[in-house]
């Protein structure tokens, strides 16, 4: 389970996240959503160890990883942006990854989900961003880590590489692995997600199921709903 207690991260003058509490169990798909500006990079961020708090806990299964590096070991992480080295090839990638942990990777059985075979001995600076995409869920599922991370993990995605991420996702989570999503499409966290965390202006405004926050709000769809919070909270 990951623990998060009064968690407070400012930059300067602007405050980013305030005394934020939040507890996500093991195991299930949660989304981690949010306008532009709400703390949820500061807060994915930080339990990545990415970004330090300025005060608060946060906590892995009863132990603190403030300021602490091993737990991430046991975490997959899948940036929103791939900015790999373009020097490399696809094979050179993925070797270079699997140097940084010793454990056991199934980077063959993703190259042939992804349909990637025809591209490993490419340089990376000739992919297109669709298929720079796919790599980068390669390099995220490759290792078999209790805890994942994926930040806008459809973008740039064609519908059947779209279908086989899904698959995946479930087949994950049917491991009982704790998989945290980030993600602007609607219908994909509608349909994978147990429950949402929603941020706003640095405090979870909102968390639950999302059938819990379709009836909170009076909504049909996940889209709406979100819309319908925005314009109580700004207009």
């Amino acid at each position: 389970m990951i623990e998060i207690k009064q968690l407070i991260k400012n930059y300067g003058k602007v405050k980013v996240l305030k005394e934020l509490d939040l507890e996500i169990r093991s195991g299930g798909i949660f989304a981690v959503l949010g306008p532009n500006g709400s703390g949820k990079t500061t807060l994915i961020k930080s339990i990545l160890g990415l970004v330090i708090p300025d005060s608060g806990s946060i906590s892995i299964n009863g132990e603190s990883i403030l300021k602490k590096f091993s737990y991430r070991n046991d975490i997959d992480y899948l940036p929103q942006i791939a900015n790999f080295p373009n020097n490399l090839t696809v094979n050179e990638l993925i070797s270079m990854v699997k140097d940084f942990r010793n454990k056991i990777t199934r980077e063959a059985e993703l190259i042939e989900i992804f349909g990637l075979n025809e591209f490993v001995d490419k340089k990376l600076s000739n992919l297109s961003g669709g298929t720079r995409q796919k790599v980068n869920l390669v390099l995220a599922f490759m290792f078999d880590s209790p805890v994942l991370f994926l930040d806008e993990p459809t973008s740039g995605l064609d519908p059947v590489s779209m279908i086989q991420l899904k698959k995946i996702i479930r087949e994950e989570k049917a491991k009982g692995k704790t998989i945290l999503i980030t993600s602007h499409i609607m219908n994909f966290v509608e349909e994978m997600s147990d429950e949402i965390v929603f941020l706003l202006d640095g405090k979870i405004y909102f968390k639950g199921t999302v059938s819990e926050l379709k009836l909170q709000t009076g909504k049909k769809d996940l889209e709406h709903a979100i819309a319908e919070i925005l314009k109580e909270e700004y207009v």
